[in-house]
């Protein structure tokens, strides 16, 4: 599998911030990671493409330490990645220069005053255009803040927990429900002084970060779609090795053996504070499930694969899942038409869809509406169908995963 999209991001962006040289390997390949890359080297970060101890390939970031980015000379473009720009919101925040934050017109349509306004209670002054990007950040003396989170979002508390790095005294984020722990994780790494306990996270600014050798795991959201597909197809079986299966990620697992999957995790090393695995899938049947609501969370970048699934056999409801409207499309508008197009009874709700697995797809055009997930989820879903089908911008797995296509005709042989 491609390198974990979300550790990357962590990775880069506290190597840029650590003291020395920080190794990462198994970077993610995609577009989202090279728009932090470029973020960070308009900021004055050198990061070169090496090798590691072992030969390996590798990235080598040299690090500015806390406080010690430069100011960039035309605004940042976060392209499609709307985990660049959040976080980095959350990096400007403690420097002393204004910065702008642009990005494609899928992103500027994402919703950044979430982040905005806890910078803003920190000491940094924020800017967005109507609560979206273009943005500017001008950072400068941050105090720590006690956060209470209104929706769970693993990308703003990131951005506090980032500022927090550059505050006086010490920042809590305290979430609704569980998200992503990828960064609490990542600071501990890089030698910050963090914590987590029922809920509520920590850190202690001005500790200084020391630089990290990284080793990032495969990346389960992308895996989540040959799961998906040996789920679906009688007989078929898939086996995904060196994968993350860090717990705040595999609720994903869980729900597939819900829906009648075999599941099997196994070989987990947990060195090196993310741990990974080898996930096998099975057909075994499928059934009918309903998503509540304080799931969604865990589960928000795997619903198009999970809708894919169920349009096989079973069944799926989802509710409690609003924020699909503010990703990269409207995902439950893009969703819904996609897999009607290619012939699945589908429901959309304000919050949520339904699919029906009882009758067979028959195939069609797609519109991906410029979503790596949706391009997919639509070609998983296309495998089960009885003619052929389409589907547009198909081009845009590049942001996560760009070997997909070639992977899928491998896998089908």
């Amino acid at each position: 599998m491609p390198g974990d999209k979300s550790i990357s991001h962590r990775a880069l962006i506290l190597g840029a911030l650590a003291t020395g040289r920080t190794t990462i390997r198994g970077l993610a390949p995609g577009g989202d990671c090279r728009s932090t890359m470029a973020c960070l080297a308009a900021l004055g970060v050198r990061i070169d493409a090496g090798a590691d101890p072992d030969g390996g390939p590798a990235w080598h970031v040299e690090g500015r330490g806390l406080g010690g980015l430069a100011a960039p000379s035309s605004p940042l473009d976060a392209g499609n990645s709307g985990t660049t720009a959040r976080l980095l919101m959350g990096v400007l925040a403690g420097h002393g220069f204004p910065a702008t934050l642009v990005g494609d017109a899928s992103l500027s349509r994402r919703p950044m005053r979430r982040v905005a306004e806890p910078l803003a209670l920190m000491g940094a002054r924020v800017e967005t255009t109507s609560g979206c990007l273009p943005a500017t950040v001008e950072g400068g003396r941050l105090h720590g803040i006690a956060y209470q989170a209104p929706v769970p979002s693993a990308q703003v508390k990131s951005a506090v927990l980032l500022a927090g790095l550059h505050a006086d005294g010490v920042t809590a984020v305290v979430e609704p429900q569980p998200t992503r722990d990828h960064t609490e994780r990542a600071m501990a790494a890089f030698g910050a002084d963090v914590s987590v306990a029922a809920g509520r996270m920590t850190v202690r600014g001005w500790r200084a970060l020391a630089s990290a050798d990284i080793a990032v795991p495969g990346d389960l959201s992308s895996a989540a779609f040959w799961a998906a597909a040996a789920a679906a197809i009688p007989g078929a079986a898939v086996t995904i090795q060196g994968v993350g299966v860090n717990p705040t990620r595999t609720a994903f697992l869980r729900v597939l053996e819900r829906m009648g999957a075999g599941v099997r995790v196994q070989a987990v090393d947990g060195s090196g504070g993310e741990p990974r695995g080898s996930v096998t899938v099975s057909h075994e049947g499928l059934r009918h499930v309903e998503i509540q609501p304080s799931e969604v969370p865990g589960l928000i970048d795997e619903l198009p694969a999970l809708a894919a699934l169920a349009t096989h056999g079973g069944g799926l409801a989802v509710t409690g899942a609003g924020e699909l409207r503010v990703k990269e499309s409207d995902r439950i508008a893009a969703l819904v038409a996609g897999l009607r197009a290619l012939g699945a009874d589908v429901d959309e709700y304000d919050d949520g869809f339904s699919v029906s697995g009882a009758r067979r797809l028959l195939g069609g055009v797609a519109d991906a509406a410029g979503d790596h997930r949706l391009a997919m989820a639509f070609a998983v879903a296309a495998l089960g169908a009885e003619g052929d089908s389409r589907i547009r911008g198909a081009e845009s797995v590049s942001v996560s995963y760009p070997g997909f296509f070639d992977t899928l005709e491998r896998l089908c042989r």
